[in-house]
């Protein structure tokens, strides 16, 4: 026995039935193992025995990501915390990242570029833009690398690897909450009052962590077998956020043909960002294209709306311009794409199952 107490011995593996016939006077001190005939796979089935790495059917697989559940959450709070403990402040980077990042956007695009024209209490409104887009750009990024940077655990223990990016999209929602907190306040000390509407944040939030989830296992998978992916999706997001309407209403494009506004506001993002602003302020709710009878007089006086020259109320007559997009039919597109992102999200992670931690 040797010291890692593996038994050894001098000798060979054969199968049975190439045994040759003992011969008179053998070296009998050579011991010849009898390996099963047949495909040892089969020989390890008849047994019982299962490839650890297997995947498992769809129904069972749900199953076992339900019963891991709070292990799930537990893993996504004990990484939020562990995220920021060797920064002085802390947490509180949280929520102050996104509002470095209102704070240039605010200077590039409200003030430089003057995308604030004609939309009434403009910081809500960017606010709300950069921290629901934030949701689901951070939410990628850390997906697309979760394989990867996990292979040591994946490794180590059996569980269903889509665990592990549903546990990234986790810890992003617990930091969407945090600055929450954050824009309520922001939105109160702006000008816009709380209203019923406020409680639609659920659902939205609910329908985006959806969303979210679906091509966070798409990107998962794509991850972990393009290295390069993680790099270039970045720029990826980048283009999404500025096709999004995050630093200015769509609405206001007027060098952009109808049916390009439609599709721009039909795009994930700029739904849930849209239907957070309608929530959160009244604001929008009151200048919102489509949402009063059209009057062509006012909405040409809204897009040429002047702060030297016009008063506050003018920032409202967009609500004369017409919808390029019926708002009415917002939420079954956010219903849609949720659905349709964890339907294809989950089943081209699931087909992958057993090569995750192949490395």
């Amino acid at each position: 026995m040797t010291d890692d107490r593996r038994l050894s011995a001098p000798g060979r593996l054969s199968h049975a039935d190439d045994l040759p016939e003992p011969e008179a006077g053998g070296d009998a001190g050579v011991a010849t193992a009898m390996m099963p005939a047949g495909s040892l796979a089969e020989f390890a089935f008849e047994h019982g025995l299962r490839p650890s790495a297997a995947r498992p059917p769809v129904l069972a697989y749900l199953r076992q990501l339900w019963h891991r559940w709070n292990f799930i959450i537990a893993f996504a709070t004990a990484r939020n915390i562990a995220m920021y403990t060797e920064a002085r402040l802390g947490q509180l980077w949280q929520v102050l990242t996104p509002l470095f990042n209102v704070a240039v956007y605010y200077l590039i695009f409200g003030v430089l570029l003057d995308t604030s024209r004609g939309i009434p209490h403009f910081i809500s409104f960017l606010v709300i833009g950069v921290f629901v887009f934030n949701f689901t750009q951070r939410a990628f990024i850390s997906t697309s690398k979760v394989i990867t940077e996990s292979l040591p655990l994946i490794r180590a223990l059996q569980f269903p690897r889509a665990s592990l990016p549903l546990a990234y999209v986790m810890i992003e929602l617990q930091q969407m909450f945090l600055s929450m907190l954050v824009l309520f306040v922001i939105i109160l000390v702006v000008g816009d009052p709380v209203t019923w509407y406020w409680l639609l944040i659920i659902p939205i939030l609910l329908l985006q962590t959806i969303f979210n989830v679906g091509v966070g296992l798409l990107v998962a998978r794509l991850g972990s077998q393009v290295n390069d992916f993680s790099q270039l999706l970045p720029f990826l997001l980048r283009t999404w956020m500025y096709l999004s309407g995050v630093m200015f209403s769509i609405a206001t494009l007027t060098q952009v043909p109808a049916r390009a506004k439609a599709i721009l506001q039909l795009n994930p993002a700029a739904l849930y960002i849209t239907l957070m602003r309608n929530a959160l302020l009244l604001s929008q709710r009151l200048s919102f294209p489509g949402t009063k009878a059209g009057n062509a007089v006012r909405c040409a006086r809204w897009h040429h709306y002047s702060p030297k020259k016009d008063p506050a109320s003018v920032m409202y007559d967009s609500a004369y311009c017409p919808a390029t997009a019926n708002p009415a039919h917002y939420w079954y597109y956010a219903v849609g794409w949720a659905v349709l992102a964890l339907a294809v999200g989950f089943f081209f992670f699931w087909r992958a199952e057993a090569k995750y931690g192949r490395g």
